[in-house]
């Protein structure tokens, strides 16, 4: 009796080391595979648009194309921190070249959807020189390997993870149609 269950034992860790750990190794590594492409979709998308100082409906639809090929559904975030320069009275702690300060104030992805969807045919959005874009990408579905992982490991939990990216820089010209 005691060697049928060192047996069944046997073979049960043997399909484990067999089949288990190396799916979890491939849903590990087709994860690593879709957050190099989320970093460099992302980084391409901001990139570009810095460049040309505007948000165009076909990159952002070229971007939401390259996010959806790794198999995966994402939340994009995008923020613009739009430079207002506030001119008011010269203070004794500016340069002779500036009058008061820069201030800055923040449009998100909503409201430039609305802008690039809008039914007035240019599907862009405009930004001027020294704006902030930022884009924020996070997986929303779980991946195999998260689920492989939750089995073996027990996490859980809603607001986790896996693949994601981040990427913003100041914008170098000024947009215009």
């Amino acid at each position: 009796m005691s060697d049928t269950l060192i047996t069944i034992v046997a073979i049960l860790l043997a399909a484990i080391l067999m089949f288990v750990f190396p799916l979890m190794s491939v849903a590990e590594r087709t994860d690593d595979m879709s957050s190099l492409s989320v970093q460099t979709a992302t980084t391409e998308f901001v990139d570009n648009s810095r460049a040309v100082g505007k948000i165009t409906l076909d990159n952002y639809q070229k971007l939401v194309s390259t996010l959806q090929a790794t198999g995966n559904t994402y939340d994009i975030e995008i923020e613009v921190k739009i430079l207002d320069e506030n001119v008011g009275k010269k203070s004794a702690w500016t340069t002779g070249t500036v009058i008061g300060e820069n201030i800055y104030y923040s449009v998100y992805t909503a409201q430039i959807m609305e802008v690039l969807t809008a039914d007035n045919g240019t599907s862009t959005y405009n930004m001027s020189e020294g704006d902030i874009i930022s884009v924020s990408v996070k997986n929303t579905n779980k991946t195999m390997a998260q689920t492989i992982r939750g089995a073996f490991y027990s996490i859980s939990g809603n607001d986790t993870y896996q693949i994601s990216a981040q990427h913003s820089g100041i914008v170098t010209a000024t947009g215009s149609n």
